[in-house]
């Protein structure tokens, strides 16, 4: 199966600027430091990370929303870096994203059907007032709403049922990557399951590609095929979903997982956590070394002075540390 996208040592770094009229910068945050992954056409890929590890930040990258810093992003083998205005727009038929607040999202002053139905307007879709409709009442049938409900106004709608709305404005252009930013964060966790399985049946009824951020461990198995970890703007491990929950390696992976809850209440008396002293570094001052090693419990004298490079263990199982180099 072909990679749909490449991202290649991908960094995004931010100036922190100082003084009022000549300002001059005097710092970097550097929110994503050297990210690479590939995506596969038809597959989910997570991302997952504390807050502030660059997830979204990446996301943005991907959507074209950010100018990267350095590396680059190979979308169907062409660099987005060397994009004319055109291709800019056709690309944005081709990706589009799902975003976390489905609150903030959506315009309160727009109909739902002018929510839905405006990038069919912007891309020349809809050639006359019958078509939009009809394409309005299908996108909201995909995702599970009624078509008499696009005279509405998203503020009329509860969280779950806005995030639809959200996910039908996306497929309005009929994509090929999206990217879920964190898109059932703040939603019930009852309503989190529905909208896991209409992103699942979209994928298996159009061939859909995802990028699926989330901090949510749980909720990320259940719709990823591979899944990689951030921590401070590295991606520090990247495996199939399974391998990864059976046999994760990095030492922040394994802490992630002993966090997560189990069902059955035996397994979850037996399991051992794994509790992270401290809190997760600054981007503006990165540690040296292996950025993980001032909170890492089996950290070695080499971990503070030498970055670890991402190795290969077999079955696409790769993992950035000192303790498999």
């Amino acid at each position: 199966m072909e990679d749909i996208l490449t991202v290649e040592n991908l960094k995004i770094h931010f100036p922190v600027m100082q003084g009022l009229i000549f300002k001059k910068p005097v710092a970097t945050v550097k929110a994503v430091d050297g990210v690479s992954f590939s995506v596969k056409r038809g597959e989910t890929l997570g991302v997952v990370g504390e807050s502030g590890c660059g997830k979204s930040t990446t996301g943005l990258a991907l959507m074209h929303m950010l100018q990267a810093t350095s590396g680059r992003i190979l979308f169907e083998g062409q660099d987005l870096a060397g994009y004319s205005r055109a291709q800019v727009k056709q690309f944005r038929r081709r990706v589009q994203m799902v975003y976390q607040d489905p609150y903030g999202s959506l315009n309160p002053r727009m109909k739902v059907k002018n929510i839905i139905g405006e990038p069919l307007e912007v891309h020349g879709l809809a050639k006359n007032r019958q078509q939009y409709d009809q394409r309005v009442a299908e996108l909201l049938r995909m995702v599970g709403l009624l078509p008499d409900m696009a005279e509405r106004y998203a503020h009329e709608f509860s969280g779950g049922q806005r995030q639809r709305i959200g996910i039908a404005r996306a497929l309005a252009l009929e994509p090929s990557l999206i990217i879920c930013d964190e898109p059932v964060s703040a939603l019930d966790v009852s309503i989190q399951a529905q909208v896991i399985n209409i992103f699942k049946s979209l994928q298996k009824r159009l061939g859909l590609t995802y990028v699926f951020i989330a901090h949510d461990l749980a909720v990320v198995r259940h719709i990823s095929d591979r899944i990689a970890v951030m921590y401070l703007g590295r991606v520090v491990e990247i495996a199939s979903r399974d391998d990864l929950y059976q046999n994760p390696r990095h030492p922040y992976t394994q802490a992630l997982l002993s966090a997560v809850p189990e069902a059955d209440v035996d397994a979850e008396n037996k399991k051992q956590r794994i509790v992270l002293q401290g809190e997760i570094p600054s981007p503006l001052r990165v540690p040296s070394g292996c950025r993980f090693h001032t909170r890492c419990p089996s950290a070695m004298a080499q971990c503070k002075t030498q970055d670890p490079v991402m190795s290969e263990h077999g079955g696409g199982h790769a993992v950035a540390c000192h303790l498999y180099a």
